[in-house]
Order: structure tokens, then sequence, then C-alpha cells
């Protein structure tokens, strides 16, 4: 739903449109039918600032991450090496782990990079750790250092985006790092990570004021210095913005002929909304298309070279547009159940492309997190607003609830990937499923989405499953989850309060509560099964997101509604 006709139908204002007729939607479930293990690609998070780790809102949303997979959950921040004392701003952070004394000797301080580790690995969160970026004292055009972005102006590009000066002592410095860290966490936790170098190397008006020479330079120096602190550390790369271009190509070539380790492989893809004026006023139109047609064109080159198309690979920022930091009229899709049922759709087409070019889809990484001591819902591309989660974070949380194996799971009125790639969903809506089985619990994940942010028909969806196994022959208890516009959403409860700047305790506290994975009807709900069939039906909203959790009847459902 837009924002204007949600403001106005929560302040008791009954939209211009007439209510349009339910669509029917018929999704068929085949139980028996079973496909692929499922693996939590979506178990992956980041952010350009890793100072904001350890403050009060950092801590508790890396808590919530970490309670969704304790230990299988990763993150990833810009500016781990960046020099300065620790204070954040947007698209910055740094850790002043190296710097020189007179006589141009290294000095090394792990004071705020471990508060940030440790922060992670106390919540159940592991590092995926970027390498980057480069100290002061040793780029190669140390001033200006610090860069004066601001939403909408600024140069990005300053001192910390250069290649060394020595790249000897960067190769050192990341040995000393990886060293100091398995000293501190010990060999076989460090092993679990990932390690990779720079980011979007591909982006010179952005990350990186080096030839693509020096980057593979500084990655060799990087690799070897993270191999001879760990031999068995996981390594990779390139984490390039997926821009069209063929430095994949380049990428692979290189490390084949240099011969450096490259354990997975990494990659960026974003979409593009636009906003479009309309007698209304206007409304934010996403570009699903773009964010496919760009994590596909990795996968081809991926694909292209028999050496590497069975590597790993994670898809190290993945997300509707590429820039979390920024605001305005196109990214005010950001708060509210567009940017939900976003992420709802997009990720089994990114693991159906991975299918079609015979890839191997490990992991798909969503650059959001939290902006620190920012207004509540301020705008940015973010997993939670002061504290408070967005309905884009409780997708994660139903994501969290799959397991097992894919089933068969068929909607007739789900996109097609080639219509999806070449066109987006600009006509009928994209209601589709996915469903798994672990061996206990049948779960049916079912999405809602349109790119264009407006209002339109509720689905009437009918699920009907089949060769369900013997363990539910007494039937079933049915637990329905659900993030809408009246569901697990403290944005919709934030703007029917009248939007206050300085929410007080008492509707903190409604907000909180607003945020919180929600059910429609009683959990544990009974379901005949009748010679292995059953039926549930259901009215899902535009933008709605739905899991419907299965368990056998003698077993209710446990699992709480984070």
């Amino acid at each position: 739903m837009s924002l204007l006709l949600l403001a106005a139908a929560l302040a008791g204002e009954a939209p211009a449109l007439s209510q349009p007729a339910p669509l029917a939607v018929h999704i068929a479930v085949d139980a028996r039918q079973i496909g692929g293990p499922v693996k939590p690609l979506w178990r992956f998070f980041g952010a350009d600032e890793p100072n904001y780790a350890t403050m009060k809102d950092g801590r508790t949303t890396l808590a919530t991450l970490g309670q969704l997979a304790p230990d299988r959950v990763y993150f990833r921040a810009h500016n781990l090496l960046t020099t300065g004392d620790g204070t954040p701003a947007l698209k910055w952070g740094s850790t002043n782990a190296y710097t020189e004394d007179v006589q141009g000797r290294a000095v090394y301080n792990w004071t705020i990079v471990d508060r940030i580790f440790d922060t992670y690995r106390a919540r159940g969160v592991r590092p995926y750790v970027e390498l980057g970026f480069m100290p002061e004292a040793l780029s190669t055009h140390p001033q200006p250092y610090q860069h004066d972005f601001r939403p909408g102006s600024g140069n990005l590009r300053t001192g910390w985006a250069y290649p060394p000066k020595d790249y000897a002592k960067w190769e050192e410095l990341i040995y000393q790092w990886v060293r100091h860290c398995v000293d501190r966490y010990g060999a076989k936790e460090v092993a679990t990570w990932y390690f990779q170098t720079w980011n979007e190397a591909n982006l010179p008006q952005y990350y990186w004021g080096g030839t693509p020479d020096e980057f593979f330079r500084l990655h060799d120096a990087a690799v070897r210095g993270v191999r001879r602190a760990l031999p068995q550390a996981r390594v990779g790369g390139p984490d390039i913005a997926g821009a069209g271009d063929d430095f994949m190509t380049r990428f692979l070539a290189h490390v084949k002929q240099a011969g450096t380790p490259t354990d997975f492989l990494s990659f960026h893809a974003k979409g593009k909304p636009e906003f479009l004026q309309d007698d209304k006023g206007g409304h934010v139109r996403m570009g699903i298309s773009t964010h496919l047609k760009a994590a596909d064109h990795e996968f081809g080159q991926i694909a292209a070279d028999p050496a590497f198309r069975d590597r790993p690979i994670i898809i190290g920022e993945s997300d509707p547009e590429g820039c979390a930091a920024c605001q305005g009229p196109a990214n005010a899709y950001r708060n509210g159940t567009m940017y939900s049922s976003y992420t709802a759709a997009v990720f089994p087409r990114l693991q159906a492309l991975a299918q079609q070019r015979q890839v191997n889809l490990d992991g798909v990484l969503t650059w959001a997190f939290e902006f620190e001591d920012q207004p509540y819902f301020a705008g940015f591309r973010q997993l939670t607003s002061a504290g408070i989660d967005l309905p884009v974070m409780n997708v994660f949380k139903l994501f969290a609830m799959m397991d097992g194996r894919y089933v068969a799971a068929r909607s007739d009125h789900q996109a097609t990937l080639d219509k999806m790639m070449t066109e987006g969903v600009r006509d009928a809506p994209d209601v589709g499923s996915v469903a798994a089985y672990d061996g206990k619990r049948l779960t049916i994940l079912v999405w809602h989405y349109h790119d264009d942010d407006l209002a339109g028909p509720d689905a009437d969806v009918n699920i009907d499953m089949a060769r369900v196994p013997a363990s539910f022959a007494r039937g079933a208890a049915v637990t329905h989850y659900r993030v809408d516009r009246d569901h697990s959403n403290a944005y919709a409860a934030w703007l029917a309060m009248g939007s206050p700047i300085a929410p007080s305790d008492t509707q903190r506290a409604a907000l909180l509560k607003a945020a919180t994975l929600a059910t429609v009807g009683d959990a544990g709900e009974a379901v005949s099964i009748e010679k292995g069939r059953a039926s549930l039906r259901f009215r899902l909203p535009r933008q709605g997101v739905s899991l419907l959790v299965l368990t056998p009847h003698a077993v209710r459902n446990t699992r709480p509604a984070r």
C-alpha cells in the first residue's frame, strides 16, 4: 500500500478507490515431491558503519539476528581497518588498527576491532571479514582522509580508498590481524569465518582509487597474509558491484594464473526503484528485474569457467537499491511492507537463477542493519529503527523457520522467472510460494508482491496439500505467521499514533509490541487430514507475507514468535 493511502486509512479516511474483488489464488503443495535441501541463504547481513555494532541499538539488532540461527549468521562491515577514533558517521567507521611511529614502524592496536568482533560473537554472530579499508599511514593519497558524504552530496572517495604505498606492510598488517584473531578466538573458530578483500573495486568513482591490477595485487597480498596466519582460513572475493562488466571474468583469470587460493566467490546485486509522479502525488516503483539481471550476469561469468562453476557463491550485498544511508522519494519503500514483500519475492528467484545457471549459491547478504540515534523511521535501509524491528526483519524470522528439504509448491499466480527478469512485476501481482518439510514440520511461505507501491486487491489463497506424511494421519495443528499492514508492523502502528517524533515510554512499548512477529488466528489451530490431503484458505493483502507451520496434531508447534 502506498504511504499516502496507508496514512489516509490509518487516519480513518476512506481511500477514493473502491475495494476491488479479491484474486482467487490456488497453491498446490505435494509433500512427497522432494527437492533440494533448504539452505539458509538469508543468514548474511552487513553495514558500512562497523562501530554501530557496539552501540545500544546495534547490540540489540545483532542479538535478534543471532537468535535466528546461532553461530550460523554472518556480518560483513566496511571500515574495519580505517584510521580514526571509532566515532561513527553515515558510511563511515574506524578502528585505528594500524598507525606508524616517527620511524615509520608499524603500530598495531586491536582494541576497537576486538570490541566489534566480541559483540558479534557474544550474540551468536560470526564475522564475514572485509579486509579494508586503507589505514591513513599506508595510503598513497592520505589527504583528505575522511570523506564528507551526506545524503545527496559529498565526495566519498578520499584517502581511505587508495592502494598502499607498501604492499609488504599491507600483507603484514593482515597477517598480524588474523594471527591476533586466532590467539583471541581460537583457530577452530576463525576457520569458520569468511575473509575477502575490499569492496566494489570495479567502481573507481566510489570505493577504489587504484587500477584493477593494483586491486589484484592488493588481494593477493591480503590472502597471503590471512593464510600465513591460518592456513585453513576460508578466503575469497572479489565482492564487486554487479555493474554489468567483465571484472569477475578478469578476477577468475587472475587468481588462476597467480595461484591465489579462492574458496568462495562473491559479488553484489542491486535493484533500482524509482519514484513515479501521478495525480495522487506519486509512488515508488521497485526494480526487481534490475536486481535479478545483475545477479544473473555474474552467475553467467562464473558458470562459464569450469574451474570455478562449483565454487560456493555469496552475493555479498543484495538489496533493492545501492545506498543504505541515502534518503529520498525513491527510497520511501523501506519502513513498511514494500520492503518485506520484495525480500520474500526476490530470495527464491535468486536461488532459481543459480539453479538455472548450475552454480552453487551459498549465501545472500542483506546490506541493512541499523542507524544509531537517528529519528524514528527515518527512511534508511535498515532492519530496525531506534531498536524496533521493521517488517523486513520479521520476514527473516519467517525464513529462519524453514528447514529440511523443499517440497513442490505451485501457485497459479506466481510470476515466471523469465517474466520477472524482463518486465518485473508490473501488471498482475506475484502471489508465490515455497514449501519445505523437515521430518516433523511442514512449512509453507506465501507472498503477495507487486513492483508498484499502490493499493491492490487481496489474494483469496486456497492451498491444497497432497501426499501429506503419514505422521499427520490424525490431523495437523497450524500456526499462521503474518507480516502485512496489520501484523508484525511497527511502522503502521507509529503512523497510527500520529508519527510522534519522540514516542513516550508507553508509545515505545506499544511499538515494540507491534513489531513482534504476529499470528493470524490461534496458534495450533486444528486442520483435518483425510487420505493424505488437506486444505487451507485465507486472505493475503497486497504486500503481505505468510508462513504456515503445520505439525502433527499430537505435536503442537512450540516455536515462539520472536
